[in-house]
Formats: C-alpha cells, structure tokens, sequence
C-alpha cells in the first residue's frame, strides 16, 4: 500500500469503532492524524498518545462536538495551522435513533441530521480550500448500506445516508479536475458500539429478543450472516487514498456482504 508519509488524515467519530480502525489503518502507512470524538479524557490521551508512539506519526486530538458548525469550523482550523491542511478527510461520526415516525423525537432527529449529514458539509466546505492549493485531496465519507436501501424504524438516519450520498457526488463532480476524490463507503452491520447500541432499542421497538435482533434483522440482510469488520471498512478506505485510486469518484461502495444485491 503506497505509504501517507508527510499527509493528514482527519477522521471524525475516530475514537472508537470505524472511525479508530481507520485512524490506525492510516497512522501504520505514516500519515499524520487529527482523532475526533466524545470519551473518557484519559482514556483519549492513552490512545492518542499510544497510536504517536506506535507508528512515529503526529497525532493531535480534538473534540468538538459534530452537532456545532462554529465547532467544526474550529477544529478544521486548527488542523490547517497544525499541519497546514488536511489532505485527507474521512466523515465519520454518526449517532442514531431507533422508534417509529410518528413516535420519533424531534430532538433526535434534528441531532442526526446535523451528525450525520450536516457535519460533512461544514468539514468539507473548510478543508477543500487547502487541498485545492495543494493539488491534492481525499474525501471519504462512511455512510451505510442505508444510503441505498431503507429499514423501518429509523427514518432520520436513513435520510441522513441517502443525502450523503447525493453530497458525495455533488462535490466529487465540482473537484473532479482538482485532482481531489470524493467517495462514500456504505458497510452493512458492523458489530461497534453503535450498532451494539442499536440491538436492544431494535428488540423494544419489534417486540423480539436481542438474539432474534442479531439474527433475524441485522445478519438477515446480509447473505454472508457474517457481521462486515473494521479492518475491512479501513482498508478500503487506505485504498480510496491512493494513486492507484484516482479515478475512483464520486462513488458509492458497498461493503455490506451482499445486502443491496437483494
């Protein structure tokens, strides 16, 4: 795999899960991280410090909230004057909410929306202008194998997916000839906090089991019934940040063991 000597990979919700898979992936080919996240203050720093000394890599920390434009905008900026710009940017973080349409808080849609779709849209408007003076710049963001099919009970994270998707190639069309890609990863169910998270509220709102949960919703859309792994999401998002993947735009990956094939 070409080595990111000398770039910056910014990867929010990089704490734990997708996000920090990625975050490693990057730092073990010599790319310099900014992490983004919500945790345990120490717990944070141990990690951070962990994945410098590890792979000889600069790795700062931020913590601003995905739900604030001023935050990103923020953080953003002091990622430019730390490093000079992020050369690559992966939109990642993501909550979710399980329950019905007409039950579902307005609260926690509005917090979904901004997170999940709203949040991509201030990191990228900042970071571009530093890849554009560069001539170089990666923008991946991991949405789902919900930015391409639907499931009953979570309406604002689907919607967010869905306009991932048609973010994605927007920008991935206004950069094209910037030597600047713009690509979304969707993995179907990968066994997170998040998605860990989701089994009991998932088991409420059917009236089922968490095992029926695992079995009969989660691993049900995926042919493989095997849960899709980090490892796999980060590697493909090494590979969308090579030379060899330059003419890889404004595309819409399924990692997802057959779901979409439905």
């Amino acid at each position: 795999m070409q080595s990111q000597r000398g770039r910056t990979a910014l990867i929010t919700g990089s704490t734990s899960g997708i996000g920090l898979g990625i975050a490693e992936a990057f730092a073990r080919q010599g790319g310099n991280i900014v992490l983004n996240g919500f945790g345990d203050a120490a717990q944070i720093e141990t990690l951070r410090a962990g994945l410098e000394s590890k792979h000889g890599v600069q790795v700062a920390y931020d913590g601003a909230d995905m739900s604030s434009a001023a935050a990103i905008e923020a953080m953003m900026k002091r990622a430019v004057e730390r490093f000079g710009g992020v050369d690559i940017l992966v939109n990642n973080a993501g909550i979710q909410h399980v329950a019905p349409v007409d039950d579902f808080p307005v609260s926690k849609w509005d917090a979904i929306i901004a997170i999940n779709l709203s949040a991509a849209f201030h990191t990228t408007r900042a970071a571009l202008p530093a890849m554009k003076k560069r001539g170089f710049g990666r923008v991946i963001n991991i949405a789902s194998a919900h930015a391409l099919v639907a499931s009953p009970f979570k309406s604002a994270y689907v919607a967010a997916k869905h306009g991932i998707a048609g973010f994605t190639k927007t920008v991935a069309l206004e950069v094209a000839e910037q030597n600047i890609t713009v690509n979304a990863i969707c993995p179907g169910y990968v066994l997170t906090p998040l998605v860990q998270k989701q089994i009991p509220d998932t088991a409420r709102a059917r009236g089922i089991s968490e095992e029926e949960v695992v079995k009969n919703v989660l691993l049900a859309a995926q042919p493989t019934k095997k849960f899709v792994t980090v490892e796999q999401v980060a590697s493909l998002a090494v590979y969308l940040t090579t030379d060899d993947a330059a003419s890889i735009t404004g595309a819409i990956l399924p990692v997802e063991g057959g779901w979409t094939a439905h």
